[in-house]
């Protein structure tokens, strides 16, 4: 027969198993549920992809002119043929427009322009006559050489009061913009070189880059080049390589190139900062991904496929790069999901909850 004492410690021991074992049977189930991790999914599909390199600098006009006055007189700024108004800032001028006007009755009398024309039609006149008696034999070689040579003195003379007189019409050399205009009191007296406007053609522009010597063998004359610029974001010009240098610095190591620069909308202003991509390989109907999501795992590059709401590592080979995209030459196929968001806490076979 069992004792008193047996039976009590029994009875307690008996007591605690069953407080104990609920508690045991609970946290075994919570250790065997997985939490869903929450991720964001994209499609493979083919893409392109370029490399390029990264150069910064300041872009400058092709063409740029200040125009000044070549004498002394009243000035006089003039219309602008398509508005009607004066020139200002900012006008598109075609070569030959006349920007202003200097004025100087003196100096045209000084000029004697009437004179000087009807002398040139008097000795043409006289030469013509010489001529035809010379051919006659009623003038002598010496007559008919004098005569000429009045004559083309004659035309010389005219032509020189000509350009003296083109000195009093100020025109554009070229078409541009009309980038300073400064002030000047119409009718007011100038001096000759007297700055009066600047005129800029910045349909090309230029800019001159500097690269480490190791890219030299990547780039080449007439290379394509991307243009961007913070004012314009959602614009992007294009340009080539112009210039390349063949020495290095060798101080720097760098080699120094000039770029040119597409810009007939003027979209892009002289004066910008811009940044440029050399392209320098392109490859098309390619897997591309997103370089942020490749993880680096003692195995190689790593990235998340997701099966059936699993998550499943894929150690990939890539080949051209650039900063935000890769390509991938194995290890994913076209339509995969790959994990784009969320990657970060995964490991192989996690359970997952696609956000989208």
């Amino acid at each position: 027969m069992k004792s008193p004492k047996f039976v009590s410690v029994f009875f307690w021991l008996f007591a605690a198993g069953i407080v104990i074992l609920p508690g045991c049977r609970n946290q075994q189930t919570d250790t065997e549920v997985d939490v869903a991790v929450p991720v964001s999914v994209k499609d493979v599909r083919p893409g392109s992809i370029e490399e390029f390199l990264e150069t910064n600098g300041t872009v400058y006009p092709t063409r740029e002119v200040e125009i000044s006055t070549e004498m002394t007189g009243h000035y006089y700024l003039q219309k602008n043929p398509r508005t009607g108004q004066l020139w200002k800032l900012g006008d598109r001028i075609s070569a030959g427009e006349i920007i202003a006007r200097i004025e100087d009755e003196e100096y045209v009398n000084s000029i004697q322009m009437d004179a000087r024309k009807l002398n040139l039609e008097i000795s043409k006149n006289e030469f013509e006559k010489l001529k035809v008696l010379h051919e006659k034999g009623g003038a002598t070689d010496r007559e008919l050489i004098n005569a000429e040579q009045s004559w083309i003195t004659s035309r010389y003379t005219y032509e020189n009061s000509m350009l003296q007189m083109a000195k009093m019409t100020i025109k554009a050399p070229f078409d541009g913009v009309v980038v300073d205009l400064p002030y000047l009191t119409p009718g007011n007296r100038v001096n000759a070189n007297t700055v009066v406007c600047k005129i800029m053609d910045y349909r090309l522009l230029y800019m001159e880059f500097q690269l480490p010597e190791k890219n030299l063998s990547r780039i080449s004359v007439s290379q394509q080049v991307r243009i961007l610029n913070y004012a314009l974001p959602d614009d992007t010009l294009f340009g080539f390589i112009g210039q390349l240098s063949p020495v290095i610095n060798p101080d720097t190591r760098n080699f120094k190139g000039v770029l040119t620069i597409q810009n007939q909308d003027l979209k892009l202003r002289p004066g910008s900062y811009v940044k440029a991509e050399i392209i320098t390989n392109r490859r098309d109907s390619t897997i591309v991904i997103p370089k942020n999501i490749i993880l680096s795992r003692q195995r190689g590059k790593t990235v998340y496929v997701i099966d059936n709401n699993t998550a499943m590592e894929r150690v990939i080979q890539t080949g051209l790069e650039n900063p935000a995209f890769v390509e991938v030459l194995s290890g994913l196929e076209l339509n995969n999901r790959i994990v784009t968001e969320g990657f970060e806490t995964l490991s192989n076979r996690s359970k997952v909850k696609i956000l989208q």
